[in-house]
Formats: structure tokens, C-alpha cells, sequence
């Protein structure tokens, strides 16, 4: 047998209860992230959920990394391009599987409730607005 990824070598089952949502400082204050395996800060395999209050909006950003975002609950709003523009935005319900690639320009808005979203991609995670302003890590 092979190693393991970090974080994969031992059987377990997480369950939504043992997740920790803590801020995470590119996402706006009402935001949380919860990381479920892995460590998104380092290279390898992560996996976390993304919690969006009701019509919070991350405005045009980018992922350096390739990522396969699952909608756990409520319906999650993407669009894509460089100007948030509703227009461009499609819903997806839960069970949803997107695929991103990295350094695609898009943006979320939970328009009508709260989602959660699950992202597994490789790390480390990244995430560039491409308007400096909308970076709470720079207000």
C-alpha cells in the first residue's frame, strides 16, 4: 500500500454537527468556512464548506486552484465574469456538482437564503478579488 494524504490515513465519519464554521479573512464578516479534511492552507487535497448568509455577495474573484464545488443545502448563485452582473447568475439546487477551473473570474450571491457549499480542490487555497476594494483583508 501506499501513504496516505494528510488527514486521509485513518477511517472516520464526520458528521455537519462536528464541523468548526470559523471566518475566514478573504470572505465578507458574516461568512464561514469549515474545514472538513485536509489542510486548505497547504499543499494536497482539502476538502470545506463555504456558508453564505442570506443576500450576502462575494463579488469577482478567482481560485488559482481547480475546484469541484457540491450544493449542500439552499441554492447556490454563480456567475461568471469579471463585473457582478445578475443577469449572469444560475441557480443550482442541492445535490448540484460544479466545475470550476482555476482562474476563472466568477462571483456568488445567496439571493433567496442561506447556502451551503462544499469545494474540494488542491491546496493551498487561494482566492484574488479582481477589484482590491471588495477585499475585506484590505478594509
Amino acid at each position: 500500500m501506499g501513504t496516505h494524504q494528510p488527514d486521509q490515513e485513518v477511517f472516520k465519519s464526520i458528521s455537519p454537527e462536528d464541523f468548526v464554521w470559523q471566518r475566514f479573512p478573504a470572505f465578507p464578516p458574516s461568512a464561514r468556512l469549515a474545514v472538513v479534511v485536509g489542510n486548505p492552507m497547504k499543499p494536497g487535497p482539502y476538502m470545506v464548506r463555504v456558508k453564505l448568509p442570506d443576500g450576502q455577495k462575494l463579488m469577482p474573484h478567482r481560485h488559482e486552484e481547480d475546484r469541484i464545488y457540491t450544493v449542500i443545502s439552499g441554492v447556490f448563485y454563480i456567475g461568471l465574469g469579471e463585473t457582478f452582473d445578475e443577469e449572469k447568475l444560475q441557480p443550482h439546487a442541492p445535490g448540484t456538482v460544479v466545475v470550476l477551473p482555476g482562474g476563472t473570474p466568477h462571483f456568488h450571491w445567496a439571493k433567496s437564503g442561506e447556502y451551503v457549499t462544499q469545494v474540494t480542490a488542491l491546496g493551498p487555497i487561494t482566492l484574488e478579488y479582481l477589484d482590491p476594494r471588495d477585499d475585506p483583508r484590505s478594509n
